[in-house]
């Protein structure tokens, strides 16, 4: 499974991940990649209404996770301040990984051998020749990615 979208505004990038969201299952993992400021949090505001979260949602960036109640659980990651694999055992990952939440890691290109192989890989890019607001997001699971 590969798919693509381009998006032209934040609305619509959020829109995407809602409709994600909203497909989404227990226990289901998503790796989240791209540059600073590309909009994974945007992409993540929408994961989230699509789970039913109502909760205002933020970036972990400095609390590496926040835990969010929707009709799935959704465990937003960022590991960008992680300076190690070992750091992610001593947050009890595995608890969130292998538990019935959705987990979905910002930056989990820092952390790829703890991310598993049936993950789903979702990557946000710019391209400032199609304009600021562009943003191309791509979807793959497993070994595809």
């Amino acid at each position: 499974m590969k798919k693509q979208w381009e998006t032209f505004s934040s609305e619509e990038t959020e829109a995407i991940g809602e409709k994600m969201g909203q497909a989404t299952k227990p226990a289901q993992i998503y790796s989240l990649d791209g540059d600073l400021g590309v909009g994974k949090t945007v992409f993540t505001k929408g994961f989230a209404r699509g789970l039913g979260v109502t909760e205002h949602v933020t970036s972990p960036t400095f609390t590496i996770i926040n835990e969010y109640l929707g009709r799935i659980p959704l465990y937003h990651f960022d590991v960008y301040r992680i300076s190690s694999e070992e750091e992610m055992d001593d947050i009890g990952y595995e608890d969130y990984f292998y538990g019935h939440g959705v987990s979905l890691v910002e930056w989990a290109t820092l952390i790829p051998n703890l991310i598993p192989k049936d993950a789903i890989h979702i990557t946000i890019e710019k391209d400032f020749e199609k304009g600021d607001d562009y943003r191309r997001i791509t979807v793959c699971q497993g070994e595809e990615a």
